[in-house]
């Protein structure tokens, strides 16, 4: 059985290159969601002025790995769900961490994966990730998607993406694809 969520974690390259490499994840695209602009461009994106984060639609199968383990991946591989508004070099709303989700049963799901990781004081701050149900999507403009597969040696992926995909490796070797 198939199931998405919308997950938001800084640059949408960054987080759609991680679950590219995920067992049992079927898509992954990039767009825009959480903001209030009908149909937003990247550019009105980018300069803050639309409410929408970059954001990925993550397509999984359930039965080859769970939303929580979905979940564990992007709180502790895709990016750091302690930065408010930020990542890295990344500043502004657009980066913030968000999921997106579309049922009861994904919005009980993140707020227990984030009690857990904050419980273990699994990073040096509480997780700031904004929960918001998902409303409207809007998929990225065509040159945005697989990004990284397109352009491997485009500096700032170069610069962001092998660590994300080294710690996917390190924490989660038996979901990675082979």
């Amino acid at each position: 059985m198939s199931e998405t969520i919308v997950l938001g974690g800084g640059c949408f390259w960054c987080v759609e290159s991680v679950y590219q490499n995920v067992e049992g994840v079927e898509s992954v695209e990039s767009g825009y969601a959480g903001g209030d602009t009908k149909n937003p461009t990247y550019d009105q994106v980018c300069g803050g002025r639309t409410g929408h984060a970059e954001v990925v639609k993550v397509t999984f199968s359930s039965k080859k790995i769970s939303l929580t383990e979905i979940l564990q991946i992007f709180f502790t591989v895709s990016h750091d769900p302690t930065t408010l508004n930020r990542q890295g070099n990344d500043v502004g709303t657009q980066y913030r961490s968000i999921i997106l989700w579309n049922s009861q049963e994904q919005l009980e799901t993140a707020k227990q994966v984030i009690d857990k990781l904050n419980k273990e004081d699994v990073f040096n701050g509480k997780i700031v990730t904004e929960l918001k149900e998902l409303t409207d999507y809007y998929p990225a403009e065509d040159y945005h998607q697989n990004y990284f597969k397109k352009h491997p040696n485009q500096p700032y992926c170069l610069f962001s993406i092998p660590p994300k995909l080294n710690k996917l490796k390190k924490y989660f070797p038996e979901k990675m694809l082979a």
